[in-house]
């Protein structure tokens, strides 16, 4: 059924749709559960924010570089403070000096690359490089840490520091490059607990004497590996503080969600005559809006499944009844020799076989109306209009059994409603068809149209009748319901154009009811009520 509704807040987003016009699927939630997608979505974020550890590693570069700019700048200060100084004496106290303020190492090379001194070996050294196997498991791990994030950057290659056996300049590449080009060079090295060493090579004057500079940067690893702790702190928690938000998401969700399935399984299966349909009173999200439209389609489709019981056992009942007369009628039939209650019987048996195929036709009619209604198109319809033609028709077909049928129009404005004009038209036809009924010999009868104030159309269809008894006005709208008059022969209705009529009249969202007349005389008024077409619609 096309209607122009009014689109609210709590309407759903229209999904993409692709050319065939159904809705586009995404592609990662095609196999995924919502648990799994909720928890990808949290963790992805999270993912972006532990890739900043990569980033850590420029911190150690810079602070790298800043060291080597620190040994440059050390060494060639020492070199020029060996220059004034007047005796050896004096030349290494101050390489003890310096070394034990520093905490550095220093080696003092000739012109020929002998060592001549050493900081370490003229007194207590300033450092000591720590073994690797003296430490606790977790410095262990640490430095798998760092070779693990080395790998990950592609970190290039760093050597390893040790003491070569040979004292000569020969074994140190920097002091190789200082002497050939005469200015400071610097390299780094790794101790054995993975700690950077840095050494600085530097000309003291111009005659081929070396300085070798050499310092275990033991605070850069301890800033690195305490930076790298800290954001991976921040981060596990953020992940725990994420799964734990995020299962709790999945479950304020998913687990209502299972809940309707599980009832929306049990109405499918059918064997639960009442299943429960959870409508989640104390959710006033969309999953709460979910769970009371199902609430409210399951016991709908109950109603409907109920209504079609009934139908189908008054359909038996009603059915039987002729079936059983024409039965009688046929089995006496070839035992009577009487032409007069042969005739009879002939007549009966062709009254029922009408009954029958009336019967049949208004079922049938009862049947389908709801589905034609559910796909038909609302068109506009002037209902003055098709009540003047229905009741000329009627006066044509001479259905009015000489009352005099007369129509009246209250109010101002068009009487024009959306609807299927055919169905419209049965609804008043069927209100006629009892107001003919009821009425007595040359009864007048009176359909009344009035639009209100408030945007609505009645149609009064008034009889002179005995009228309804107030116990019976919702009754009369009973499928096979059937209250005829004493002058009308058995079987000439079924019971169920009222019931028809009512139907379509919901349909077109109106109501049909019973009343008195407004007049205070005998008689009865249906009164069928439908929404004015609003301007532009």
């Amino acid at each position: 059924m096309a209607r122009d509704t009014a689109l609210t807040a709590l309407d759903p987003p229209i999904p993409p749709r692709g050319p065939d016009n159904r809705p586009q699927k995404l592609f990662w939630t095609r196999r995924a559960s919502l648990t799994a997608r909720i928890l990808a979505v949290n963790i992805i974020a999270l993912g972006l924010l532990a890739g900043s550890l990569f980033y850590i590693d420029s911190y150690r570069k810079q602070l790298l570089a800043e060291r080597f700019k620190l040994a440059r700048s050390e060494a060639q200060i020492t070199a020029e403070a060996l220059l004034i100084t007047s005796s050896q004496r004096k030349e290494r106290a101050l390489l003890v000096q310096v070394g034990k303020e520093q905490k550095l190492r220093l080696r003092l090379y000739d012109p020929r690359g002998k060592l001549i001194a050493d900081s370490f070996a003229l007194a207590e050294p300033s450092f000591h490089l720590i073994d690797p196997a003296q430490e606790p498991w977790y410095q262990d791990a640490a430095r798998m840490l760092d070779r693990g994030m080395d790998a990950l950057l592609g970190a290039p290659h760093i050597p390893d520091y040790h003491e070569p056996a040979d004292t000569d300049a020969e074994a140190w590449p920097e002091l190789h490059l200082a002497r050939a080009e005469m200015r400071s060079h610097t390299m780094l090295r790794y101790a054995p607990d993975r700690t950077p060493v840095i050494s600085a090579a530097v000309p003291v004057g111009k005659d081929g004497t070396m300085l070798l500079t050499t310092r275990n940067a033991l605070d850069i690893t301890q800033a690195i590996r305490n930076a790298r702790q800290t954001l991976a702190i921040i981060v596990a928690l953020a992940l725990a503080v994420s799964i734990q938000l995020s299962l709790f998401l999945a479950r304020t969700i998913v687990q209502p969600l299972r809940t309707l399935v599980r009832a929306a399984v049990r109405v499918r299966l059918g064997r639960d005559r009442e299943v429960e349909v959870p409508r989640l009173p104390e959710r006033r999200d969309e999953i709460g809006l979910l769970a009371r439209a199902i609430s409210d389609m399951t016991g709908a489709l109950r109603q409907r499944i109920d209504a079609v019981e009934h139908f189908a056992a008054d359909v038996a009942h009603e059915i039987k009844n002729p079936l059983a007369s024409l039965r009688s009628a046929l089995d006496s039939l070839h035992r009577v020799d009487d032409p007069e209650l042969r005739r009879q019987l002939t007549a009966i048996a062709l009254h029922d076989v009408h009954r029958i195929d009336r019967l049949v036709t208004e079922i049938a009619d009862a049947s389908r109306v709801d589905a034609e209604l559910s796909r038909a198109i609302f068109e506009p319809v002037d209902l003055e209009r098709l009540i003047a033609a229905a009741i000329g028709a009627r006066e044509d077909r001479g259905e009015n059994a000489g009352h005099a049928i007369r129509m009246q129009r209250r109010g101002h404005g068009r009487a024009e409603v959306l609807g299927v004009p055919a169905r419209l038209e049965r609804v008043i036809d069927n209100l006629l068809d009892n107001a003919v009924s009821f009425s007595p010999p040359g009864g007048s009868i009176e359909v009344i149209v009035t639009t209100t104030t408030q945007g609505r159309i009645w149609v009064m269809v008034c009889d002179r009748g005995p009228g309804i008894p107030e116990s019976e006005r919702e009754t009369i709208f009973e499928r096979f319901h059937s209250v005829r008059p004493e002058t009308e022969d058995f079987g000439q209705h079924s019971g169920l154009g009222l019931a028809i009529a009512r139907t379509i009249a919901e349909a077109h969202d109106g109501t049909l009811s019973a009343t008195d007349r407004l007049d205070g005389r005998p008689g009865a008024c249906l009164v069928l009520d439908l929404p004015l077409r609003q301007v532009g619609a």
